[in-house]
């Protein structure tokens, strides 16, 4: 085989696959009445803008985006966002559980029973190799140079990885590799001492990367994988259902798997808890995860709003979307997102409010009005601290909303507290006057 044919890997070679996760129980509320990768991301964005995103900055412009629950807002956001021109045969495609005559079951089973079922669909198009993203993590990767190690290994599968210190490790699947960075060994959350200790890194893989620090470090799994076309086919060719517990773990005694090692930013955002840290670190003056990178833009629906109208305001460590009117208030390390309203008055701290679908036209406000319903924003004289107000929700004046004396997770009449957030759900009412 000539090598460097073998070593040139085009767009039109991949079909990109994103995860879209199951019920996202984790997230909830968030996911109460969407898919996971439909969550609210930096005030503009998607979770799954971010994949995405990763795939076009890498010319890759054929993706599939598998999912089961809640899609109806997900499906909405990709027709609208992502249409390539008619000559690049680009598209992204959501793929939703169905049933079939051979499968009348329906819902995906997991990650490997997902793509199992899609087989039929993929092979529809002209490919070598399938790259298997998840639907919800913060990152910025080149997916070129991952696809270019696996095809210069010779690989049969590869696995993207990220070094983690030894408290880390224990909550990931664990890759140990030789000295080529083949992996030899997978260990699904080792919480042995013993046992981490023989897979911790080592020389001379460990030397070739540029880290700075005294400490153990483990190759995590990522959830992300490269697989031949054949392989693919022949590893689902079973009833096994996921990837990470089930079909890496087997392929790595009969095939050539292999670790391309990460080592940028990367958040799993499958919690409450992740998912406010990972978006309030955005508002440090030089975040964790750089959306101001020109080189390669985190792409989403236009919506064409008008700049936001700020009077009167102190605004400290925000970031602040398209389309806010904001009045009188103080706002303190805090995201805002599209469309939001906050009225004077009103303190605004460690928060992240996701805005709102739409403008309230004059009908609407005389007719909420008339129902003694708030409008569509936060109210005056309103203080929120630890909070998460989902879209389209309604606060009152006067409310005060802080977990604060509070259980760590609880469910309370219109408001949840996971990990010591408070969450207001989308569309929910908190009348005026209200403290929680």
């Amino acid at each position: 085989m000539d090598n460097s044919a073998r070593l040139t890997v085009s767009g039109r070679d991949v079909v990109a696959v994103i995860m879209g996760g199951g019920a996202g129980t984790r997230l909830f509320p968030l996911t109460k009445d969407r898919a996971k990768p439909a969550v609210p991301l930096a005030s503009k964005y998607r979770l799954v803008d971010i994949p995405i995103s990763n795939c076009i900055n890498s010319d890759l412009k054929r993706i599939f985006v598998l999912t089961q629950f809640n899609s109806t807002s997900l499906n909405r956001h990709i027709q609208q966002s992502y249409r390539f021109d008619d000559f690049s045969q680009g598209f992204v495609e959501i793929m939703a559980a169905q049933q079939t005559t051979t499968n009348k079951e329906g819902w995906y089973q997991g990650t490997a029973d997902a793509v199992r079922q899609n087989l039929v669909h993929f092979r529809s198009h002209q490919h070598d190799y399938v790259l298997i993203l998840s639907g919800d993590q913060l990152y910025r990767m080149n997916l070129r140079k991952l696809l270019e190690q696996h095809v210069a290994s010779y690989a049969d599968v590869t696995v993207a990885t990220i070094p983690v210190r030894r408290d880390s490790a224990k909550g990931f699947g664990i890759m140990h590799v030789d000295d080529e960075k083949r992996i030899v060994r997978f260990v699904e959350k080792p919480t042995d001492d013993a046992l981490l200790d023989s897979l911790k890194l080592e020389d001379p893989v460990l030397s070739t990367l540029n880290v700075h620090t005294s400490d153990d470090l483990f190759l995590a799994s990522m959830g992300i994988y490269v697989f031949n076309r054949k392989v693919l086919s022949a590893s689902l060719d079973n009833d096994l259902t996921d990837f990470g517990k089930h079909i890496i773990p087997g392929l790595i005694k009969s095939h050539r798997v292999f670790s391309y090692i990460y080592q940028g930013y990367w958040e799993d955002i499958g919690t409450i808890k992740a998912f406010y840290e990972a978006n309030l670190d955005l508002c440090k003056p030089v975040p964790q995860f750089n959306f101001y990178d020109v080189a390669a833009p985190i792409y989403s629906r236009a919506r064409f709003l008008p700049g936001s109208k700020i009077e009167n305001s102190l605004v400290e460590k925000a970031v602040i979307a398209d389309g806010c009117i904001i009045t009188a208030s103080k706002i303190e390390n805090s995201l805002i997102g599209i469309r939001a309203r906050i009225n004077e008055g009103t303190t605004i701290k460690d928060c992240i409010l996701m805005g709102s679908d739409y403008y309230e036209t004059d009908q609407h406000l005389l007719i909420a009005e008339g129902k003694g319903i708030p409008r569509i924003g936060v109210g005056k004289n309103c203080k929120l601290e630890r909070v998460i107000v989902d879209k389209n929700a309604r606060i009152g004046d006067n409310v005060t909303i802080t977990p604060e004396g509070k259980p760590t997770n609880m469910d309370g009449p219109n408001f949840y507290i996971r990990d010591g957030i408070v969450c207001i759900p989308k569309n929910a009412q908190v009348a005026s006057g209200t403290v929680i």
